[in-house]
Parts: C-alpha cells; sequence; structure tokens
C-alpha cells in the first residue's frame, strides 16, 4: 500500500500542476475583461434589473384587486396566442404576477447579454489575433475560455442579487428562485455559447448561431404553452402542468420553477447541471483545437470575380445575421398579429392597463393602440440589429481586414458605404417583412399595418447614425452605440408602465413619431428624424475619413 501510494503522488502532483498551468493568469484576464465590459455590463444587467423590479408597481395599478386578477387569470387559460407570447400564470400574488410578465424576458435578455460577453473574449479575441499574443504569455490554455464564463458569472450574479433583494418584499423565497433561475438561463446560454465559439471559426457565425438556438428554444416553450392552459396539463403526472415541448426549452425550465406560486426547488439543480454539463464539453474541446482553428470546417472563398466591389464584400460578410434577423421579423410580425384580438380582450375595461397602451399607441381604439405599441416595440428592436450592422465596420477595422481591401482601389467611404447599405437597407426590409407578418396574422388592415411599421424608420436609423458618428470620431466608443440603443429601449419598454414624463420620453427618438394605425400621419418630425440620421451618418462618415485607422 505505501508503495503504491509513493508512486501514485507525484503523478497525482504532476496532473495537479497541469491543471494550474491551464488556467495560469485567468484572474488577470477576468479583470481585463471586466474593464473592457465596464460599459456593456453595467447597462444591460440595469435595462434587465429595472424591467423586472419596476413590474410589480405597474401590475399593483393594473390588476389592484382580487377579482381583476381573478379575470386576468381566467383570461390566461382561455387565450392560447397570449400564453404563447408570455407564458402561462401560476398565481394571483402580485409577485407571480411578475415572474409571468418578465421572468420569461428577463431569461432571454440574460442569455444574450451572457452569449455576447462569452463571444467576444473568446473567438472574437482569437479572429482579431490579439489571443495569440496574449497566449504567448504566461497564460494557460484554457484561461480565456475560464476567465470569459467567469465574466458572464459576474453579470449574471449581480443580476440574480439585485432581483433577489428588489423582490423579497414579495416574498423572499420566489424572489431568490426568481433572481437565480434569470441568472441560471444566463449561464446556460453563456455555457452554449462557449461551445459554439470551439465549432466554429468566425465570431460573427458563433453569435448567431446561439442565437439561433435561442429562439428555438423560444419557439420551443411557445409552442408547449400555447397547448396548455397553465395547469390543466399533467403531462409529468400531479406536480406537471406543462407540455413536453415546455420541458425541452431551457427557457421552459425558467417558467416551471414557478416563482412565488410554490417553487419547485428541484428545477434549479437541471438548470445547473446543464449548464455544468455544457461548460465541460466546451473545456474539452478547447483543450483538443489549435489556437484560432475550429471544429467545423471553412469553406474557401468564392471564386474570383464574384467579389468585385465593397459591397458585394459587405453583402458577404453580413447576408446570414440579415436573413437571421429578417426571419425572426417576420416571425414576431405573425406571432403579434395573432394576438392582436385576445389581447384587447384581455384589457377589458382595465383603465390602467388601457392607459399604458394608449401612452405607447396613440389615444385611438384600443386595438389600434395596441398594434401601434407591438410595431413601436419591433421600431425598438429594430435599433439593435441597425447597431449590430454599423458595428460590422469596427470589427472589420480592428481585426485588421479593412487594411487589405483599403489598401487597393478602394476608398474609405466606398467601403463603408457598403456595409451602411446593409444596415439602413436591412432595418428597412426588417419593418417591412414585420408589417407583412402582423397583416397575415391579424387579418385586416394590411396597408395601414405595413405603414406604421415603415414609419418607425427614421428614428431606428437615428441610433444607426449615432453609431456612424461614434464610429467616426472615436472608435474606441463605438461599443458605446449599444448604450444608446439600451437607454431608448428601456425609456420605449418601460417608460409608459411607469408613467414617465413626456419630456423623458421624448429624448428618445422614437417619442416623436406619429402613432400608427389610428392617429393621423405628422411628416415634419419623421422628416426632421431622417435629416438628423443624415447629418449623423455623413459627420461619421467625415470623421471616418479623416482619422487613422484603429488596428
Amino acid at each position: 500500500m505505501t508503495a503504491t501510494a509513493d508512486a501514485t503522488a507525484p503523478a497525482l502532483r504532476t496532473t495537479r500542476r497541469g491543471s494550474s498551468r491551464q488556467l495560469a493568469g485567468t484572474g488577470t484576464l477576468l479583470r481585463f475583461a471586466l474593464r473592457r465590459d465596464r460599459v456593456l455590463i453595467p447597462v444591460w444587467v440595469a435595462v434587465n434589473a429595472l424591467m423586472v423590479l419596476s413590474m410589480p408597481s405597474t401590475l399593483d395599478g393594473l390588476y389592484g384587486t382580487a377579482a381583476e386578477r381573478a379575470d386576468l387569470l381566467r383570461q390566461m387559460r382561455t387565450n392560447s396566442s397570449l400564453r404563447a407570447l408570455v407564458g402561462p400564470v401560476f398565481g394571483d400574488s402580485l409577485g407571480a404576477l411578475t415572474a409571468w410578465r418578465v421572468g420569461l424576458y428577463a431569461g432571454v435578455l440574460a442569455a444574450v447579454m451572457s452569449l455576447l460577453i462569452v463571444v467576444r473574449h473568446t473567438r472574437d479575441e482569437e479572429e482579431s489575433g490579439r489571443q495569440e499574443m496574449v497566449a504567448s504569455g504566461m497564460v494557460g490554455r484554457r484561461a480565456p475560455l475560464t476567465a470569459a464564463l467567469l465574466a458572464a458569472a459576474v453579470a449574471n450574479a449581480v443580476l440574480a442579487l439585485l432581483i433577489n433583494v428588489g423582490l423579497a418584499g414579495h416574498g423572499t423565497a420566489g424572489a431568490a428562485a426568481l433572481g437565480l433561475g434569470v441568472a441560471g438561463v444566463g449561464m446556460l446560454f453563456a455555457t452554449a455559447a462557449a461551445i459554439i465559439a470551439q465549432l466554429t471559426e468566425s465570431a460573427r457565425l458563433a453569435r448567431g448561431l446561439t442565437a439561433a438556438v435561442l429562439g428555438g428554444a423560444f419557439v420551443l416553450r411557445a409552442a408547449g404553452d400555447s397547448g396548455t392552459a397553465g395547469g390543466t396539463s399533467q403531462a409529468f403526472g400531479s406536480g406537471g402542468g406543462s407540455s413536453v415541448w415546455t420541458w425541452v426549452s431551457p427557457l421552459g425550465w425558467l417558467e416551471n420553477l414557478r416563482a412565488f406560486a410554490g417553487e419547485r426547488w428541484w428545477v434549479l439543480p437541471l438548470i445547473a447541471g446543464a449548464a455544468a454539463a455544457q461548460g465541460a464539453v466546451a473545456y474539452g474541446l478547447a483543450g483538443r483545437r489549435d489556437l484560432g482553428m475550429s471544429f467545423l470546417p471553412t469553406r474557401p472563398g468564392p471564386a474570383a470575380g464574384r467579389l468585385r466591389t465593397a459591397g458585394a464584400l459587405a453583402w458577404r460578410l453580413q447576408r446570414g445575421g440579415l436573413l437571421g434577423w429578417s426571419a425572426g421579423f417576420l416571425l414576431a410580425g405573425l406571432v403579434y398579429g395573432g394576438v392582436t384580438e385576445g389581447a384587447a380582450d384581455l384589457v377589458g375595461d382595465n383603465e390602467q392597463a388601457r392607459g399604458i397602451i394608449e401612452r405607447m399607441g396613440g389615444q385611438a381604439g384600443l386595438t389600434d393602440a395596441f398594434v401601434s405599441a407591438m410595431v413601436g416595440m419591433l421600431g425598438l428592436v429594430a435599433a439593435l440589429y441597425v447597431v449590430a450592422s454599423v458595428l460590422r465596420l469596427s470589427g472589420e477595422e480592428t481585426s485588421g481586414r479593412a487594411e487589405p481591401v483599403l489598401a487597393g482601389a478602394v476608398g474609405r467611404l466606398r467601403w463603408a458605404a457598403g456595409h451602411l447599405v446593409i444596415a439602413f437597407g436591412g432595418a428597412a426590409l426588417l419593418m417591412l417583412l414585420a408589417g407583412l407578418g402582423f397583416a397575415a396574422g391579424y387579418g385586416r388592415d394590411s396597408g395601414a399595418i405595413i405603414g406604421a411599421c415603415l414609419v418607425q424608420l427614421p428614428a431606428v436609423w437615428v441610433i444607426g447614425g449615432a453609431a456612424v458618428l461614434l464610429h467616426g470620431l472615436v472608435p474606441r466608443a463605438a461599443p458605446a452605440a449599444w448604450a444608446v440603443a439600451g437607454a431608448v429601449l428601456l425609456l420605449g419598454w418601460v417608460g409608459p408602465a411607469l408613467d414617465v414624463p413626456r419630456a423623458v420620453l421624448d429624448l428618445s427618438p422614437y417619442g416623436h413619431l406619429p402613432k400608427l394605425p389610428g392617429g393621423e400621419m405628422d411628416w415634419p418630425p419623421v422628416l426632421v428624424l431622417t435629416a438628423l440620421a443624415v447629418v449623423l451618418t455623413g459627420a461619421g462618415l467625415a470623421a471616418l475619413r479623416r482619422r487613422n485607422l484603429t488596428t
């Protein structure tokens, strides 16, 4: 026994030293990642937390009596379209209604935040060549991946803490369950992004594939929830109450945690176990590939002659993202159009709910106001697309890929114009497809709905123009365009529910758009916003033309 132990000890010490060497430098990389994301992470966490914490007071005004809450539960049990959109409701307390109304979307935002953090600090670093320089120092093989996952864990932990503290007054157990559930979903998609980042050689593709997985999870949950009435299905025995499709989706796990409605604590280990298993797979893959390489083979570029212009190259780089966004907007339009009639029935005679919808969509009839509010939400989301598309310029510049292009007979304005046409023209395509989907789902007033979608474009273009200006003037500050888009999204999403003063709402370009359908078309603000977008874009291009490239 002694001889065996003596022989085994050196091997164990060697294994431990090998493991520690593979994680060397993790702390330094984590601090660097948090420093780089000192704007991105606080904005995402603040928007998400404020959305959740503002909801109890809003719901208290909407459904202040037991009769109103009972009517809400009855409506949700009979309205499959709304269950598909926001999920079933499991209790009538303010905490349970908060978890129902925003818990799902808080999980989605946490997932998006996490996948962006992980891809940014793994595949983005390899694609730009910075990881190769970092790896030449005293940095372990798995340190970058560990630092990226820890950065996502820090962001999700802060979000969970804010939700827990902010909702503790409505029930400590429910607040803890909702906070941990949202953070758990965030880490689940962080580890999914870590796996996909090992499989693909492009950061853009890694983000797109992880977002597609998230979209698939949402669709599976929606399909499951639309077929059950939040407690009538007993697919999993007496404690079930959800469709099999809901249980297949990670977003369905968050829903079935049932915060503030008899918490199912055993769902949390399910989420944690899945995240740990995915993390283990990511670590295994990270140790079996060369730096900068991927497990999925990269297809060679097109044959000579197919990319003769800078615009063609920009289309080649951005077409996948645009197609994905287009499919999402078309689907969202179909869903929103399908729930329009049911949403009007759900509001009924509730004056507070009617007031929120009218603040978002105008003083027209309730159905027109709801359509206008949902179209406005799609316009807000389109701002995220235009920022991502414009910032593709920053990615091409910092990675060094722009230099070979500009070294030829291609000017900076021509190079940038190719990407901006896709950014601004792509936003128009998204809103057009959303209008077509909305009209198809609603089944009437197609012309008015499509016009309402297209009238959002000047505000979307203003956000895009701000991103161009930031990239042209201060390229290092270009990611701050996400903060601009996040602030506008927060004002448009949470502002009407909190009855924020009109002067504050008018800080957003969307606050000046006419409320269509139902309202009157007001051309002056539309033309002014369009002119402002042109000025911002022109100023950004002028600055880009005069400054040095960033590498």
